[in-house]
């Protein structure tokens, strides 16, 4: 099974690629944690079913440093003990912001307050940004089929520099 089109042999697809990966690159810089930020991304990727992001940040996770046990209960965050609460909250945050056609409501206030709690204003402006980002990611994954199982760490590396 291979994708459907490949976005980074189209120049234009590249083009955009290249700025797609810059704001990726400025969440990174932020203060939140590695681990924070692939728990947010694989979170999303789970709900949104994109095999390639998943493969992606499960491999990342592991590369930051996370153990097996945690990488492998992110889908069943709720009902495990390993995550602490500033975690629980940016997994409800990512849960929410990705569901948004499942609710109404989109971010519950309660959520929202759960993550004021843990982060400060630049980190929740990345946390934001990170939603979003790693939606739109999973929908240009699944658009175009891009298979989990051959991501290497890093390798997006040379695209933001």
């Amino acid at each position: 099974m291979g994708p459907r089109f490949d976005l980074f042999a189209n120049e234009l697809g590249a083009k955009i690629g290249k700025r797609f990966a810059g704001v990726s690159l400025a969440i990174e810089q932020s203060s939140l944690s590695k681990s924070t930020v692939e728990l947010v991304n694989l979170r999303a990727s789970q709900i949104n079913g994109c095999g390639f992001c998943v493969d992606f940040h499960t491999k990342e996770l592991a590369v930051a440093g996370e153990s097996a046990v945690r990488v492998n209960l992110v889908a069943a965050w709720r009902e495990s003990t390993v995550f602490t609460d500033a975690e629980r909250a940016v997994l409800a945050l990512a849960e929410e912001g990705t569901r948004l056609a499942d609710a109404h409501t989109g971010v519950s206030d309660e959520t929202w307050a759960r993550v004021r709690e843990h982060y400060d204003d630049d980190q929740v402006a990345a946390l934001v940004y990170l939603v979003a980002m790693i939606n739109a990611a999973n929908r240009l994954g699944v658009i175009v089929r891009n298979p989990g199982g051959s991501y290497e760490p890093g390798m997006f590396a040379k695209l933001s520099s």
